[in-house]
């Protein structure tokens, strides 16, 4: 069968190609009794809007690309964190009657095309997650005009809006409780530094221990389950005698459990153990993980709604959302 044209529409409601293109493209400036009439002859007929036509006309082209700048290890979309974000934005969007395009920009190549694709409007916003200090993406992106939002704060010196959570005063209330627990040499693995979520953990780590004249005792992960155990190792040879361990996400956390495990130590009667995002995997560690509740999903969706706001014209400002202590047997 040949499929209906706009021609066949106008015919069929009795007026003109222009008014079903209006209408078909969301303008409001048509009657409501000619535009009923216009969609009764579309659902008739069952026209559907020739996309590329349609984004002539708009200047729109109903898409969203989700960039995540993701390393080449994989390291993120390891995370069981990176498919909740997905998730939550994708409703948002799809519920706006956007489709979604996630892009993974892990390498120079990828951040390249990444670019080109965004600047030839192939999408009409940019939600961009987990990006590092260093990375040239986000100015390329936003050099090419088209509206960006960050999930999570940036480190990079553009005017981006963006959503994040609590990262301060999360990890400021995990050290706390290690110290109102009685545990008085309390060391941190931290994330990499170039990401605003890991320089506000341990910022918040060290402040919280100079108000009460302790030294801070750091090692550095990268937020993988493995460079929790390698840190921890580190930390217990360089201080033996630790009793408490601030991991700045729950992977490093449960990789340091592990390695204090195959130390000898037990959790939390030698060292007590807190972590940060409260994934799934925290009820099922031995001993259950303490830990604080980041809102990652609700993060995403006000991100997703953040961009849907600029390309309705709103302002924009940035969102800091809340965080919870969850305590467990860990501590």
């Amino acid at each position: 069968m040949r499929r209906p044209t706009l021609e066949a529409v106008a015919t069929r409601a009795g007026v003109s190609k222009s008014t079903v293109s209006r209408v078909v493209n969301g303008e409001p400036t048509v009657a409501s009794d000619i535009r009923d009439l216009v969609m009764r002859a579309v659902n008739d007929l069952g026209y559907i809007p020739n996309p590329a036509a349609r984004s002539l006309v708009t200047r729109r082209t109903d898409s969203i690309a989700v960039i995540v700048s993701d390393p080449s290890a994989g390291l993120v979309s390891d995370d069981p964190m990176f498919s909740t974000v997905v998730r939550a934005a994708s409703r948002e969007f799809e519920a706006a009657g956007k489709q979604v395009m996630l892009m993974l920009a892990g390498s120079d190549d990828a951040r390249v095309r990444a670019r080109q694709f965004v600047a030839a409007r192939h999408v009409d916003g940019v939600m961009l997650v987990s990006m590092h200090g260093a990375d040239p993406l986000p100015a390329a992106l936003a050099a090419t005009g088209v509206p960006l939002v960050s999930h999570g704060r940036p480190t990079f010196r553009l005017d981006v809006p963006w959503v994040d959570n609590d990262n301060t005063g999360g990890a400021a209330q995990a050290v706390r409780h290690l110290l109102e627990r009685g545990r008085r040499r309390i060391a941190t693995i931290s994330g990499p530094l170039d990401m605003s979520a890991a320089q506000d953990r341990i910022g918040a780590y060290r402040e919280v221990l100079s108000e009460t004249g302790r030294r801070s005792i750091v090692a550095i992960g990268d937020f993988t389950r493995i460079s929790g155990a390698e840190a921890m190792t580190q930390l217990l040879e360089d201080d033996p005698a630790l009793d408490a361990v601030f991991a700045a996400n729950d992977l490093m956390a449960i990789g340091a459990m592990r390695a204090l495990r195959q130390a000898g130590r037990r959790v939390p009667d030698d060292v007590a153990v807190v972590g940060y995002d409260d994934i799934e995997a925290a009820l099922y560690t031995d001993p259950p993980l303490t830990t604080v509740r980041s809102p990652m999903g609700e993060q995403a969706a006000a991100s997703a709604r953040l961009l849907l706001g600029l390309l309705r014209g709103e302002p924009a400002a940035p969102v800091i959302l809340p965080t919870q202590l969850v305590v467990r047997e860990s501590s």
